[in-house]
């Protein structure tokens, strides 16, 4: 059982920088009042907050802080577990989040999610949903059970009867699933694997029976033909005379050169005497010159085209000369391009049959590389035995998988155990007569005579006295509120019962503002009165005078400039 035994709070919603301190256990039952907005309702928020880190009422964490002071909220609370003393704080500006375990600080290395399930699960046993449904009923700002949806009810009552051990085994069973399906896809590619490897060995195997003594001599064989071959293109090649070609190619250069300067003489014999005939053309065409301006003399003219002709004569003899010295070197230069086109196919020929000799010497390397691999291959029996191996890996491969198909039968009967419709519905329909008996008893007690009842589903049936079908929608707001209550009183009866979700509190927050009548509030205190008294019973209400004589103790909140005070008497 969780005993709340005290908790305090600091700028915390409309609270200040003191610390609002509350004893959750000095009196049996204690009555909340204030007027709104002071402050009263602040204690359901406190709790759940420290415990559960959210609010009760739909408040955002930022909006926890008060708006004052914008600072250093925190709120603390101290209970028991058994004999184990716990202390939880947390705050917001700075954050904090510690849980304290008989005074030593419990290891926050963890994420903060997993240090709140370790609170919910290991310490509380209860989430934030089934506080609200067994130590809280509120007004407006609470979701009664038979509005939940059916996962949220079902995830209440897993909490009230302690059988969310199971959702937490299938979370479990599932990552084992997960795993289990990985080992097997590993398994099946290790023996696909394996099946590659026999069949390229069975493979290998029926090479080395291929090589026989026949084999490796046809291979000897090659190699000396072929080594022959080399020999006689080596012999060929010993006989061929070559002359320089570097040589023949100088000569056919300074001939070439040659034929050109003669060439170039040639044209300038021919030049000259061009010019010479445009001289005598001149003379013998023209009395006057035009350029002196002078009559030219007949003696002169003739004097000029006889020297001019005998120039002539000179050149052209001189050019003849020239035209008969360039025929010779061309000729010249015929003969050395021809030996050198004999030469340079000879070197042709060399390099063909020294290509030849490189390509048959390279087939000489890999023909002996092929016999020195032959030669030194395994023998049959060692690729036997290596085979023989594999054999046996997939032997043991295949065990694993016998045994991984063995487990994923067991695993298939976890999973339809733990799944929703498993156990867990079988535990609840054990404790569905006991829920129903319990709730209905509490339901007459609040004078409303109806057959109530849930099936495993948490869908209600509800007939009158006259067997009449309604459903929870269909009554009014006050028959509502008697439906919750009985809900409530159901819970914290079946959590005693189980010792699962059993605590020390139970707030009712404006539950008698609400819709009950006179009847119901009186039927109410008829409940309450047989709480045992190790419940510590906070009621808030607007309804100070009306109440106020049947508590214990009564807490009044007001606010002062802009903060939330409390007094008690």
């Amino acid at each position: 059982m969780v005993k709340l035994e005290k908790i305090r709070f600091k700028n915390f919603l409309s609270s200040g920088n003191n610390f609002t301190e509350i004893d959750l256990t000095k009196t049996k039952t204690t009555l909340m009042v204030g007027s709104n907005g002071s402050g009263k309702s602040t204690l359901i928020d406190a709790i759940s907050y420290v415990l559960f880190g959210k609010a009760h009422r739909k408040i955002n964490k930022a909006q926890l802080i008060n708006s004052i002071n914008k600072k250093d909220m925190l709120v603390e609370i101290e209970f028991l577990v058994g004999d184990v003393q716990y202390k939880v704080s947390r705050g917001q500006k700075p954050n904090r989040f510690e849980i304290l375990k008989d005074g030593e600080i419990l290891n926050q290395s963890s994420h903060a999610k997993k240090y709140q399930r370790i609170l919910e699960q290991n310490i509380l046993q209860h989430n934030h949903k089934t506080f609200h449904q067994v130590e809280v009923l509120g007004s407006s700002n609470f979701t009664p059970f038979m509005q939940l949806p059916a996962w949220s009810r079902r995830e209440v009552v897993e909490d009230i009867l302690d059988i969310n051990l199971f959702s937490r085994m299938n979370t479990i069973l599932k990552e084992r699933v997960s795993k289990h399906k990985a080992d097997t896809e590993y398994n099946d590619h290790q023996i696909e694997l394996i099946d590659t490897k026999m069949l390229s060995q069975r493979s290998h195997i029926n090479d080395l029976k291929k090589v026989t003594a026949e084999f490796v001599e046809g291979k000897r064989e090659e190699i000396q033909t072929t080594q022959q071959q080399i020999d006689e293109l080596n012999e060929e090649l010993s006989q061929i005379n070559t002359n320089s070609v570097d040589g023949l190619k100088t000569d056919l250069a300074n001939t070439t050169k040659k034929i050109r300067d003669i060439m170039a003489y040639i044209s300038q014999f021919e030049r000259k005497i061009k010019d010479l005939n445009s001289e005598i053309s001149f003379y013998e065409d023209n009395d006057h010159c035009n350029t002196c301006d002078q009559s030219i003399d007949e003696q002169f003219k003739e004097t000029k085209i006889a020297a001019s002709k005998e120039r002539i004569c000179t050149y052209e003899s001189a050019r003849v000369g020239a035209e008969k010295e360039s025929a010779k070197f061309s000729e010249t230069e015929q003969q050395i391009q021809e030996q050198l086109n004999e030469e340079l196919a000879v070197f042709a020929k060399i390099e063909s049959i020294q290509s030849n000799i490189n390509s048959k010497q390279s087939r000489v390397s890999i023909l002996q590389g092929e016999l020195q691999e032959l030669e030194e291959t395994e023998s049959i029996s060692n690729a036997i035995t290596v085979f023989e191996n594999y054999v046996s890996q997939k032997s043991e491969l295949a065990d694993i998988k016998l045994d991984l198909l063995e487990q994923k039968e067991y695993l298939n009967i976890g999973s339809e155990l733990l799944k929703d419709t498993g156990i867990k519905t079988k535990i609840i329909k054990q404790y569905l007569p006991a829920m129903n008996q319990i709730l209905n008893n509490y339901l007459q007690t609040l004078d409303f005579y109806v057959s109530f009842e849930l099936d495993e589903g948490f869908n209600e049936t509800i007939r009158s006295r006259h067997r009449d079908d309604f459903s929870y929608d269909s009554f009014s707001e006050g028959e509502k509120q008697r439906i919750d209550l009985a809900l409530l009183f159901t819970w914290r009866e079946i959590a005693k019962r189980k010792n699962s979700v059993a605590t020390n509190m139970l707030i009712l927050d404006e539950t008698f503002d609400a819709s009950l009548d006179a009847d119901g509030v009186e039927n109410l205190f008829k409940i309450l009165d047989t709480i045992d008294d190790s419940v510590s019973i906070f009621v808030i209400s607007h309804q100070r005078e009306l109440l106020r004589d049947k508590f214990e103790r009564t807490i009044t909140f007001e606010k002062k400039k802009g903060f939330s005070t409390h007094t008690e008497d």
